[in-house]
């Protein structure tokens, strides 16, 4: 009993002494209060020492970003829910920016921009918190762009080709097939290794989930993440979802891997950033616009680029959408993302309308850096095909008023009609290189010139059957190394030949 009562008494002094070693020191914590709060933005004050993009918590489950900083008050942009926040709710700062998970337990997922599942799956496990605004690679980190990225749409693969690392526009007025274009790139690469993320920002959720069900029955939806910032989302999730998606991408890309975003789009993107500035009182400027709108957007797309062979070599190419308003390109947002990306693909109502889909305005639709990327195949089969269809386009609006034509007239004009008839292609429908290159012989050959209309379609109907049966180590040679050999030319002619012959007999 002696013996426990001195081990007691030993132990109790040991604890005192420690405890007054250990002095503590004071901290200062910052309790910011909201001062005014409305349609998804609030205004804080309390906060000096506060940082730009700062994730800012507030009550207990609450969050939000700081975006504008006044001498006496922050603006700050809600990342959840506000009908909850009222004026003297406490404020703290996090001390670190907006973060998302990334890695490839997102393959598959469909999640919010700050990364928690919609799906009804399991939680999120990433490999990591990456903040949402990175920086772009510099210049030195970058390589050229030399790989084609097959979108499986004869008329983008042949006139407007696009190349992994670069950014392509997709611009066009409300439902002329924008997304639809976008949604057919990511199908096509189910039988390849690049990782695509879809960015769906201000969209309805019945288009969110048409997009949903497309890549899910066509594609492959456990090579993708989904990132949706719904229209009923609050403004700051609409706003940070481009970010958080392209963050998601450049997991894969800095790994050495080939990454595919696509934003749906980029001027609802641009509208909320517009309602976000306004209702914090920052200056507009032209069409209300702030005057940082091109520095938001450029700095996100220039995000996407081919990196160098000593970081990995993996690339990220985005195609960003935009929408006009009755065609009109000269419009502030539609002028600025031209400028930032590498080229565009034009979409016409005219010709949407008429029934030539995807309604692809050639004339107006550019690549700057696609055809160094070309596959060889292709490149040979079309060096010509943009400027006959030109031609034929002009050719056409004269013989509409019934003038009269010479022979060699006519034949353009006829050959015309069946370039355009190849580049009518189906939704989801989408086309293997080897497929591409026999079609296009095809009509480069002028093998379709003495096949009536009808008889065009039923062509195109059989072609891929017809190829599986008869050339398929041809295609297969093709869809390998990327040329048209001239043997594997010759008899891919022939094939085609034999084929439009029994169609011209029935």
């Amino acid at each position: 009993m002696n013996r426990l009562r001195d081990d007691l008494a030993h132990w109790f002094e040991e604890a005192r002494a420690r405890s007054t070693a250990v002095r503590p020191l004071p901290r200062v914590e910052q309790v910011g209060r909201v001062e005014r709060v409305g349609d998804g933005v609030a205004v804080v004050s309390g906060l000096p020492d506060a940082r730009q993009d700062e994730l800012l918590r507030l009550g207990d489950d609450l969050f939000g970003m700081a975006v504008t900083l006044e001498p006496a008050s922050i603006g700050c942009v809600l990342l959840s829910p506000w009908e909850t926040v009222t004026a003297g709710l406490a404020v703290h700062g996090t001390g670190d920016v907006v973060r998302v998970p990334v890695g490839e337990a997102l393959l598959g997922r469909v999640v919010d921009p700050l990364g928690q599942p919609l799906d009804d799956g399991e939680p999120l496990g990433g490999e990591r918190l990456d903040p949402v605004d990175q920086p772009a690679p510099a210049i030195i980190d970058r390589d050229l762009v030399t790989t084609p990225l097959q979108t499986g749409i004869t008329v983008i693969d042949a006139m407007i080709p696009l190349g992994r690392g670069q950014r392509e526009l997709i611009i066009g007025d409300r439902k002329t097939g924008k997304t639809a274009i976008a949604v057919d790139a990511i199908i096509n690469q189910r039988g390849t290794d690049v990782v695509c993320i879809y960015a769906a920002v201000g969209q309805k959720a019945s288009s969110v989930n048409q997009v949903l069900d497309a890549v899910r029955r066509h594609g492959a939806p456990e090579r993708c993440i989904f990132v949706i910032g719904q229209a009923d989302s609050p403004p700051g999730l609409q706003w940070n979802a481009p970010y958080a998606a392209c963050t998601m991408a450049e997991y894969f890309r800095d790994r050495g891997q080939d990454a595919l975003l696509v934003i749906d789009d980029l001027t609802k993107h641009a509208a909320v950033h517009r309602e976000i500035s306004l209702l914090l009182r920052r200056p507009p400027g032209r069409e209300a616009y702030p005057g940082d709108i091109f520095y938001v957007h450029a700095r996100l797309l220039e995000r996407s680029a081919k990196l160098a062979p000593e970081l990995g070599g993996g690339s990220l190419t985005a195609l960003p959408i935009a929408e006009t308003q009755a065609g009109n390109l000269s419009a502030y947002i539609p002028t600025n993302l031209i400028s930032i990306t590498d080229g565009q693909i034009y979409l016409e109502p005219k010709l949407f309308y008429e029934g030539q889909k995807p309604a692809v305005n050639v004339g107006k639709s550019v690549s700057r850096i696609g055809g160094k990327t070309q596959a060889p195949a292709v490149k040979d089969l079309s060096e010509s095909l943009r400027l006959e269809y030109t031609q034929f386009l002009e050719l056409e609006v004269f013989t509409r008023f019934g003038a009269m034509v010479d022979e060699a007239t006519r034949k353009a004009v006829d050959h015309g009609r069946r370039i355009r008839s190849i580049l009518i292609q189906p939704q989801y429908d989408t086309l293997s290189l080897g497929h591409q290159a026999a079609i296009l012989l095809a009509v480069g050959a002028r093998i379709l010139d003495d096949l009536t209309p009808e008889a065009v379609e039923t062509f195109k109907a059989r072609l891929m059957p017809w190829l599986d049966e008869r050339c398929r180590e041809t295609v297969a040679r093709i869809e390998t190394t990327g040329r048209l050999e001239v043997d594997d030319r010759r008899s891919l002619e022939d094939h085609l030949r034999v084929l439009a012959a029994e169609l011209a007999s029935e």
